[in-house]
């Protein structure tokens, strides 16, 4: 279930609590700093793109994150995507039911026409969830950062 993360959630979540009326799962969501980043970005979305976050909550407990990663793309109206769950929640499928749960919000959303999201070439489990909620890959780019991306597309 995806429940939205206001900036509220995201300051409890950077003092290691969880908004009431959940818990925490039984190992970081994410470092520290990776928290802080993901803060920022929803706090810039906000303002022009709104829910700029979700929590993955799944019976009671937080176990990961899902957000834009850019604000909505005004000409094409597509949204890009970003997620990740926590390890010790991750391989049982958590990261498909989010993107899932983001698909059908997002087909109900009519500023909304399709999902983007970017996966390292070395991350299949990434690529498998995204492949299993109906998008496909469109291309391939190289990133400073991140390496070579392949460049992920699902039409609603």
């Amino acid at each position: 279930m995806l429940i939205e993360a206001k900036t509220q959630d995201f300051a409890a979540l950077l003092r290691g609590e969880a908004p009431a009326p959940y818990r925490l799962c039984d190992s970081p969501l994410a470092p520290s700093e990776v928290l802080a980043m993901l803060t920022e970005l929803a706090d810039r979305i906000r303002p022009l793109f709104s829910p700029a976050a979700w929590m993955i909550v799944e019976d009671g407990e937080i176990v990961g994150l899902i957000s834009p990663t850019q604000p909505l793309d005004a000409a094409d109206r597509s949204l890009r995507i970003g997620y990740g769950v926590a390890p010790t929640r991750q391989g049982r499928g958590v990261a498909t039911r989010a993107v899932a749960d983001l698909a059908a919000w997002a087909r109900m959303d009519a500023r909304v026409r399709a999902l983007t999201a970017e996966t390292s070439v070395d991350n299949p489990a990434s690529q498998t969830v995204l492949a299993r909620n109906g998008f496909s890959a469109v291309g391939e780019r190289v990133d400073s950062e991140d390496g070579p991306l392949i460049l992920w597309r699902l039409e609603l």
